[in-house]
């Protein structure tokens, strides 16, 4: 199990999940494009042999059932991650949120161990038409009435909306504190008279799971389905969001970027035009070599912030930081990518021209690029360069 094998020897976890991604995760990819979905014998199979090994949930403490890893430990995992698509990824290991520790009471026992476990799926309803990058914008409102809270409004984009038992939806119970106490989070389940999913939104890439927009219209549900307290939402969410960002994006990056890099390297070693290697061309040399150093670059980006989290430090500016630089250097080693291969990197034959609509999202979702330079600015001007 896997609680064994962290305290043997970390290289042999890393190992153990890029061995497991490459030879029972990466051959699903294919039919999961084709079909848009991932075939539930499959899915069952391939997701059982991860349980086993304690691949799943890996990001939770030990004491709720979770890997119990480090931020670090983790970042090197969803590195291995990173070099398959989402869908699977959610699938296969689990997209279990870490506010869910949040959960007291029967909570724990509803929501929290089922989800663990894999036998519940929480979706996590943030984004609103109006409210992307600026969540304290959301208008969905939740008032309290008797014993019941009282839901209404519209959130999309929510991954897993369409299929999950269970959402965590960011709701605002005071319009004048906002983020400042005014933003609660509320545990609906599924099948809640007056929660309904509207539609999925059919999306450039992140093909085999939904992105739906979920309405909620005097959605009724107990007083005690608050996730965390009354008026702490905001804070819940941004407690986890570092940690989330560096693993999710900036490590997943990471490990997307090197496996488009393998890639590169052995076609330019084996395709030949006008009679060499067209890896002795200097042109493709200058390609590989940006994509190498801009990797190795984010990968220490990643490493360097986790082992600051672990330490327990504020440092949301790097995290800014890693979230720009490694979504960013994804978009350019994935179009390198193509350019390498020619017409057969732009074909469905390979896992490049998926890998680069899997790709553009990143520099978007959890707050855009733009946010994020924003962000880093201000804490610049505010308070130096801290490294």
């Amino acid at each position: 199990m896997l609680n064994a094998v962290m305290s043997y020897d970390r290289k042999i976890l890393v190992d153990t999940v890029r061995k497991f991604v490459e030879t029972e995760v990466q051959p699903l990819e294919g039919e999961v494009e084709e079909l848009g979905r991932i075939p539930d014998d499959k899915l069952n199979a391939v997701r059982s042999k991860a349980q086993a090994l304690g691949l799943f949930a890996m990001n939770m403490p030990a004491e709720v059932g979770g890997g119990g890893l480090s931020t670090t430990e983790m970042c090197l995992v969803e590195e291995e991650f990173g070099k398959t698509s989402d869908a699977l990824i959610r699938r296969v290991f689990g997209q279990v949120y870490p506010m869910l520790m949040a959960c007291r009471g029967d909570q724990r026992e509803r929501y929290l161990i089922p989800t663990v476990k894999g036998d519940l799926i929480c979706a996590m309803a943030i984004t609103e038409p109006g409210a992307g990058s600026d969540a304290a914008a959301i208008t969905t409102t939740a008032r309290m009435d008797g014993n019941e809270w009282v839901i209404n409004g519209t959130k999309h984009f929510i991954s897993d909306g369409d299929i999950a038992d269970y959402v965590i939806v960011m709701v605002l119970t005071d319009k004048a504190k906002r983020a400042r106490g005014g933003i609660t989070l509320l545990l609906v389940d599924k099948g809640t008279p007056g929660f309904t999913v509207a539609r999925c939104q059919p999306m450039m890439g992140h093909r085999g799971y939904g992105h739906a927009e979920l309405s909620f219209t005097d959605c009724r549900i107990p007083a005690g389905n608050v996730l965390g307290e009354v008026g702490a939402g905001f804070k819940l969410i941004m407690e986890s969001v570092s940690a989330v960002r560096l693993a999710h994006i900036g490590a997943r990056c990471v490990g997307m970027a090197r496996r488009v890099l393998e890639m590169m390297r052995r076609h330019s070693n084996e395709r030949c035009q006008f009679g060499k290697p067209i890896g002795e061309f200097q042109m493709i040399q200058q390609m590989i070599a940006d994509s190498a150093t801009e990797i190795y670059a984010s990968r220490m980006m990643v490493l360097a912030t986790a082992a600051e989290l672990d330490s327990g430090h504020d440092c949301r500016d790097k995290v800014s930081m890693v979230k720009l630089f490694a979504s960013e250097m994804l978009g350019r080693v994935a179009d390198r990518g193509i350019q390498v291969f020619g017409g057969m990197g732009y074909s469905k034959d390979l896992p490049l021209e998926r890998i680069a609509r899997d790709a553009r999202v990143t520099r978007i979702y959890d707050g855009t690029s733009e946010i994020h330079r924003m962000l880093i600015a201000r804490s610049v001007l505010k308070n130096g360069l801290d490294v």
